[in-house]
């Protein structure tokens, strides 16, 4: 009972708890809208959320990692002239987005494309209510505090869960339904930030000019590589609304969100990692620093294959129990065994670009992803252009992450001692331990 309240206070294991529950209610979701609206209004909806999390990725690439960097461990004085800073900069980036939203409402009577006009219609005050629990979040994130992002997470997407089952059970599901529920959970979890006393927007009064500077030229880096990832997805979304149309999107869409599932064991990896791997290097000592790096890219490899295979044999069965009938025979599932398949180099992708930005070189990271992205619009042009349709898009994706891993590689290889092979060796090595650790303990019970 003991050592089970201690993996409870785990903050390795909170993370992973935080990530599993975004995921899987976000795969519930997904399904349920993919049940409920026909594929115009799934791929008008998918297409609002691409543009939301452009905007937001703009936000939080900016802020996230400068509150976390700035303010974990400060002094009260600095700790509160870098939280005021914070929501100052959050602030002003949400108005410039209402602004711009409202420009583009204004020449709606103009726009030919009805998912331009969503957006137009609905970005702003739905970037507005996700400021109050956004900043808090952050903050939560510099003090480790997993438990309370653990229950604004489960509120946030609680809420949304039962509010759609009770729209679909009144028949009342519709798009414009959804994007007035989408603002109205986010600020009942603003509501419970400021129960848990998370806010700290007091602190305003304490930002100063030399810290917002100092903000400022540590996000403009940070936030190039976040927004250039989400252009990835932008630049897919785009290209497929406007030469397919949002039918196409909602089929490509699916299998990007069941990719999901790689993203889980990815993404609390990357976080623990992260942070192994700034305490070496902030200990000086640059050889644990390569080593947990190695560990960490090779293990996590090793660690999805199975979930790999699982996908690519279930892969019809995936798409139906999400999407139901109407996207089975689509191109979704062979879309997803594409996808899922070169997803075995995420890991090392993934840790290339947070070794570079630990080495203080986010600009080479930026780089490296501007490479990517390259890579991808050209792809996707190509694919439409010589496939004329989604398998065209589908066949050149891949080229996008392998750009990445060879740049990641040719950058990192100058500044430390390491090979894709050493990665993969130490990777199997560290998965027969856990394996055999796991075994151990299964054996003893």
């Amino acid at each position: 009972m003991i050592s089970k309240l201690k993996i409870l206070k785990n903050k390795n294991f909170l993370a992973l708890s935080v990530n599993m529950i975004i995921s899987i209610f976000s795969v519930i979701i997904m399904s349920l809208l993919f049940r409920s609206f026909s594929k115009t209004d799934a791929g008008t909806w998918f297409f609002f959320l691409s543009i939301q999390g452009l905007v937001d990725a703009f936000r939080t690439g900016f802020l996230n990692t400068a509150t976390i960097k700035f303010y974990a461990g400060a002094e009260k004085k600095r700790a509160e002239a870098v939280l005021g800073s914070v929501w100052l900069i959050a602030i002003i980036i949400t108005l410039i987005v209402v602004f711009l939203s409202g420009v583009l409402y204004a020449f709606s009577s103009i726009i030919n494309n009805d998912q331009l006009i969503v957006v137009a219609k609905w970005l702003g005050i739905t970037f507005i209510s996700s400021l109050p629990f956004t900043v808090p979040i952050w903050i939560l994130m510099a003090e480790e505090n997993y438990k309370k992002i653990l229950w604004l997470r489960l509120v946030n997407n609680l809420s949304m869960l039962l509010i759609i089952l009770c729209l679909i059970y009144f028949n009342k599901m519709t798009l414009t339904n959804m994007l007035i529920l989408n603002i109205v959970t986010n600020c009942l979890t603003g509501v419970v930030c400021l129960f848990f006393k998370s806010f700290n927007l007091k602190t305003i009064f304490y930002c100063n000019k030399q810290t917002l500077l100092e903000l400022y030229h540590f996000g403009k880096f940070t936030v190039s590589t976040s927004t250039s990832v989400l252009f990835f997805r932008i630049s897919t979304t785009f290209v497929i609304t406007f030469f397919l149309g949002p039918t196409a999107l909602a089929v490509y869409n699916l299998p990007g969100r069941l990719m999901t599932i790689i993203e889980i064991p990815l993404g609390s990896s990357l976080g623990t990692g992260m942070s192994s791997m700034a305490t070496a290097l902030n200990k000086n000592d640059k050889n644990q620093f390569v080593y947990i790096f190695k560990k960490y890219a090779g293990l996590l490899t090793f660690a999805i294959i199975p979930i790999v295979l699982g996908v690519i044999v279930f892969a019809d069965l995936a798409v139906y129990i999400i999407g139901g009938e109407k996207y089975v025979g689509s191109e979704a599932a062979n879309i997803l065994r594409i996808m899922v398949f070169f997803s075995l180099l995420f890991p090392i992708d993934r840790f290339n670009g947070v070794a570079l930005d630990m080495l203080h070189l986010p600009k080479i990271n930026f780089q490296k992803v501007l490479l990517m992205l390259c890579v991808h619009i050209t792809g996707s042009f190509l694919g439409i252009y010589f496939f004329k349709s989604l398998y065209g898009i589908a066949f050149f994706g891949p080229f996008t992450i392998i750009s990445g891993v060879l740049y990641g590689y040719y950058e990192l290889k100058k500044r430390i001692s390491y090979s894709l092979r050493e990665i993969l060796v130490i990777g199997w090595q560290e998965s027969k331990y856990v394996i055999a650790k796991a075994y151990s303990k299964i054996s003893l019970r």
